[in-house]
């Protein structure tokens, strides 16, 4: 059965911002071949094409007069078991936090770090999203895309998405694949990454000295429930800025004039800084400008207070730019993808 068409379509409810944009036209794929005969009938009409998911990873700024593809398919499943190892699969519309709950009550350890995060698996591999220790990367096992100039299926395996920080072959190439399913890579002996000291700071309160792969994920869901906004409350996507990797010398001119630099030794001799705590130190934390702001409690949030557009959220977000850039000498890149 094909997916319907929807015409001026409002997709305030497609993001997480909650920005108010018209779609000219919207679909929702439920399997395989709804998204293949969607993407042959916006090629035969001369419309371009709107992939989105759970839309955690958008700002709007203007209508799209676009067909907007909105993955609606379902399922997830155990692909292989060995008692040690296991490999599961999930479809791209499947919601990423629900998942990462299911996998943990089968027992699977792996993807723990990565719980409360929004969106949807097949966005996940896009941004090669991460958390506390842990990114898509490091628990991938493959994924199913199907490309949007052949119509051919590809399975793709790690070194094939080259994923960087926030970063993939996907992101890179804009429009030309469709991630359709995600397989991971998970096992049932816990191997923790406790490395964050919030984390282990949270589960010492809590009184546990050896967590589960559950624990773990409690403790990292009420740390983020403190620090982040529910966008059901309050519109965001979550970090909106990527934490900028410098070299060694620019950190360290930096921390000569700030000592409280909060960095992170990477490979090559390169230093990742805290792009919450520039914005912090920029003064920017709090901020309101109308109904677009900065969350009071996280630095690294942009938030709409209700009525903001996207084009106002995406002013801000050049103030902030402008500013961290002219203080420490450091370039600031934007998380979400602008439309």
């Amino acid at each position: 059965m094909t997916a319907a068409w929807q015409e001026q379509v409002s997709l305030k409810p497609f993001n997480t911002f909650g920005i108010d944009v018209n779609a000219r036209y919207l679909a929702q794929p439920s399997n395989d071949q709804q998204v293949r005969e969607a993407l042959a009938e916006a090629k035969q009409r001369g419309l371009a094409v709107l992939v989105i998911g759970g839309g955690s990873n958008l700002l709007l700024t203007r209508d799209i007069d676009a067909l907007v593809l909105h993955m609606a398919s379902r399922g997830r499943r155990v692909l292989s078991d060995d008692g040690e190892q296991v490999v599961v699969e999930a479809e791209a519309g499947e919601a990423w936090h629900p998942f990462v709950q299911w996998t943990l009550a089968q027992g699977f350890c792996g993807l723990e770090n990565l719980s409360l995060i929004p969106g949807t698996v097949g966005a996940a591999p896009m941004q090669n999203v991460g958390a506390y220790g842990v990114e898509i990367k490091d628990i991938f096992a493959g994924l199913t895309a199907l490309d949007r100039q052949t119509g051919e299926l590809r399975d793709f395996d790690l070194q094939a998405c080259a994923f960087g920080y926030r970063d993939s072959v996907f992101k890179r190439n804009p429009g030309r694949w469709l991630i359709l399913r995600v397989r991971f890579a998970l096992s049932h002996t816990l191997r923790a990454h406790l490395d964050y000291g919030p984390v282990r700071q949270r589960l010492t309160e809590q009184g546990v000295d050896e967590p589960s792969a559950q624990a773990i994920s409690d403790a990292i869901c009420s740390i983020r429930r403190e620090k982040l906004p529910d966008p059901a409350e309050l519109g965001n996507a979550g970090s909106f800025f990527k934490n900028p990797v410098v070299s060694a010398e620019c950190a360290e001119q930096i921390r000569s004039q700030h000592p409280g630099l909060v960095a992170y030794p990477q490979a090559q001799g390169q230093v990742k800084l805290a792009a919450g705590w520039l914005i912090e130190q920029a003064g920017w934390k709090g901020y309101r400008e109308g109904d677009a702001g900065v969350h009071r409690l996280q630095s690294l949030v942009l938030v709409n207070y209700g009525q903001a557009s996207g084009a106002q959220m995406h002013a801000l977000a050049l103030k902030i730019q402008a500013d961290v850039q002219r203080r420490f000498g450091v370039e600031l890149e934007m998380e979400p993808n602008l439309y």
